[in-house]
Formats: C-alpha cells, structure tokens, sequence
C-alpha cells in the first residue's frame, strides 16, 4: 500500500478540464459550516448527482431542502468523472455474461436493464435541465479483434438470448468482412452495436453542481476529509474532519471512488485505487471518414481502448493497457494521477492511422494524454447503500472504470434513502450493487484475479 490514498496535487490536465469552469475551486463561504443536514463527500458524478436528486425529490414533496455541503479534496470533478473517456454506454453482454456465472441470471438481467435504464434518464435529465454538455444519443460498436475474445463473446450473446435478457433485443452482432465493414477497424473479426451516448461528462458535472448552489448547497474545495466518527452524539450529529476543521452532519453521503479508504478503512481491500490513461487527437488537414458512433476495440479479455468522435472531428481515447497492465504498480493501488504511465504516454500517437480503415494520411495527432484515477470493486461491483456498521452513513462508490451508466440511478436511490428513509429494496438499484459486510468480509480479489490470469498467456499486439 502506498503511504498515501489521498489524491495527489498538479494532477495531470485532461481534455474536459481545460477550460476550467467558474466554479472549480468555488467556496460557498469563507469557513465551513458548522452543522449541516448531510455532508456529501466528493464534488464528482456521484457526489452532485445525489445532490441533484435531494433537491429533485424535496421539490416534488413540496418540502424544505436539508442544508448540505459537498467537500471536495481538490477542485470540483477533478477525479475521475472529469478525466474519463466521455462515454455514457450501458453494457448489455460482456459483464452480464460474467455476472450469470457469479450471481446468476436474473442479477445479470437487473444490471443490464439497470444500466440501460441510466442512459435514458440522463438523457432525459439533460433535456429537462437544459443542460450543454455536447450530449450525443447514438450507437456503439465494440470491435472484436482476436478469435479468443470473439468466442467467449459470442457464447455469452447466446447465453443470454437463450435467456430472454431483454436488452439483447438492441443488440446487433456482425461477424467477418460485415464486422470490419460495418465498424471500419481494420481486422475486425466481429462486432456488436447497440444504443449508447456520449456527452462532455466535466461540463454535465458543473452544470448540475452550479444549479445545486443557486438552490443554497455549499460548496467547499479543496477540504480533504481525513475521517468521520462512526457514531452519532447525543444530539445526533456525525463529525467529520477535514484539514480545514471539523464539521457536523446528520447524515453522511460518501461519494469518494478510489479514495474511500482514506475516510472508510474498513474499505482498504475492497476498493482499489487503478491509474488509466486517457488522450486527445485531433484531426490532420486531409478528411478522414466520420466516425457516427462510440467505439470499444477489444484485443484481449483485458486489453482494449474505448473511444469517442467530438463533435468538432477530435477524437477522446483511452486504454493502453497491452503497453503496461503486465506492470502492477504502474496501475494497481496507484494515485499517481500527476504523472503519466510512462510505457504507454506515446500509445496513441498514430493510434487512428494503424486502427481505423480511411484514417491513414489523415495526419491526426495526439494533442493531449493524462491520466485519472479509478475506483476498482474487489469483487467488480459498486458499493451502494448503508455504509456497513455506521447508521446514516451512506456510500455511493466503486464503479471499476464503469460509473457514467450506473452512477445517476444510484445516486437517486442513496437520495431517497438519506431523505425518505427508503429501504435498499425500494430503490431500484441491483441487489448485487447493496453495501454489505458479507462483502467486506470476502478475502477475493477479482482485480488481480484477472491480472494474474492475463500473465499466463501472450499479450495482444496492436
């Protein structure tokens, strides 16, 4: 473990943070509150989307909103929600087949209709908030590029309709020369399409946040929280403290991803922190062929690049892993988001010319490369629900690199739970996601389950 999980300083700059929004470093007073309703730690997708759906729901009460205040160690969105890939796509085949073998089918058909059901209530989120952030509804084609990751994903595609999982009706799967046709990557041996978004995720982030302090939530930046009692006093109060001081709250939202264990220990094992890498290209001066939808390019069952087409012809990609996943520090129980991995910094220069067919003298170039960090579920799902052992406590986190499709409808029922006292079962969300110490408990560790498993075989080449 290294001596620190918190996030580090001068992390590196992603594409989505640029151009920094008004509030990115915004306190809402000069010193923190004393007392507040809840206390949301983390001002990323997970922390202001739970905000968002406090106030939505007191709205549609007709009840006074709670007083609360989100605390965020660096700037606002800085983690990983503001260093990703820009994708909003739901995955209907690859963890529901794994999902089958380890919970069984009906937690497969949850979690795939639930993450179905994310996209089409951001979308209508966006729509009704009136929110720009470059949102596109369009389809994804996930690129199969090896006979090995083509065979397991066409037996879970037919364990699964065998199976009735309704989202598979969405689902189109082309083989051979249709595959390399169809998605214009050069090799392709298959390809599955199916309805997905992508959006500039910073931009939906501040937006929801900046309506969130119009409605009188405090902010306070750059207030790391070193820890919270895991008892409430005699008048009911939590205190948490932060290297600026101690403050009290009814109620706790953890919405911390890789850095939970800073503030829940008992999440050490249970939530790794995974370093990703992440880049810009920009277009050349000669045309290149439109790219209409989100890319995944599958090499291997742990190498792959996930992608997106801008709207101004730029290209977001990321992945990389065939340069460094053999390496585990470089990734695994890694914070270091101030530094690029080394071995894959250069991955993408030519990344379009060697993968995409009519990309070759477009003369696009990688314009910017940073890294973020992920927070990885030793198990592979998200820790939502009651935090274990600490009443009116509540954590949202967990996501494995896969949080834009889960995370709004998680965040609505944690709100519901912090404001309504709702059980976990009425929410909404899987059961396998539920916060518990059976989970705590487990000594697996699929993360490096999986490592392990990648080293015995060769490496996909690009």
């Amino acid at each position: 473990m290294p001596p620190s999980r918190f996030p580090v300083d001068d992390s590196t700059t992603s594409f989505w943070r640029s151009d920094p929004h008004p509030l990115d470093d915004h306190r809402s007073t000069p010193e923190l509150p004393a007392e507040v309703d809840v206390a949301v730690i983390g001002a990323g997708y997970a922390g202001v989307s739970t905000v968002y759906h406090i106030l939505d729901q007191c709205k549609a009460r007709g009840v006074p909103a709670p007083k609360i205040v989100i605390l965020e160690a660096r700037q606002a969105c800085s983690g990983a929600t503001g260093r990703n890939g820009g994708h909003l796509k739901p995955d209907p085949y690859n963890r529901p087949t794994s999902l089958i073998t380890s919970h069984g089918l009906e937690a497969a058909k949850e979690c795939a209709e639930f993450e179905a059901k994310n996209l089409l209530e951001v979308k209508s989120a966006i729509e009704a908030e009136g929110i720009d952030c470059d949102f596109v509804f369009t389809r994804a084609v996930d690129a199969l590029m090896s006979d090995a990751i083509c065979e397991r994903m066409t037996s879970g595609v037919d364990l699964l309709r065998k199976n009735g999982v309704s989202v598979m009706k969405d689902v189109y799967f082309a083989k051979g020369a249709e595959a390399e046709q169809l998605s214009g990557v050069k090799g392709a041996k298959a390809c599955l399409s199916y309805t997905a978004g992508h959006l500039f995720p910073y931009k939906l982030v501040l937006q929801l946040l900046s309506k969130a302090l119009d409605a009188g939530v405090n902010l306070q930046t750059h207030t790391p929280v070193i820890g919270a009692t895991k008892t409430p006093d005699s008048d009911g109060f939590f205190t948490l403290t932060t290297q600026r001081g101690a403050i009290r709250a009814k109620k706790i939202v953890y919405a911390t991803n890789a850095y939970t264990s800073t503030v829940l220990p008992e999440f050490a094992d249970k939530i790794v922190p995974v370093r990703g890498i992440c880049s810009h290209i920009k277009p050349g001066k000669t045309p290149a062929p439109l790219l209409p939808t989100s890319y995944i390019i599958r090499w291997s069952e742990s190498e792959y690049e996930y992608l997106i087409p801008r709207l101004d012809g730029s290209i977001v990609v990321g992945g990389a892993r065939s340069r460094y996943y053999h390496d585990l520090p470089a990734w695994y129980d890694n914070v270091e988001d101030n530094a690029l991995v080394s071995a894959a910094e250069n991955h993408f220069d030519g990344y379009m010319q060697r993968v995409f067919r009519g990309w070759e003298d477009s003369g696009a170039y990688t314009s910017k490369v940073w890294t973020g960090i992920m927070g990885y579920s030793a198990d592979g799902l998200p820790h939502v629900g009651v935090v274990p052992g600490r009443q009116n406590q509540f954590i949202i986190a967990g996501f494995t690199g896969h949080g834009m499709p889960q995370i709004f409808l998680s965040a609505k029922g944690i709100a519901s739970m912090v404001m309504e006292q709702l059980g976990y079962e009425t929410t909404g969300i899987p059961k396998c996601y539920q916060a518990a110490q059976e989970r705590l408990d487990s000594t697996r560790n699929s993360i490096l389950e999986s490592w392990k498993a990648s080293q015995k075989g060769p490496a996909a080449k690009l």
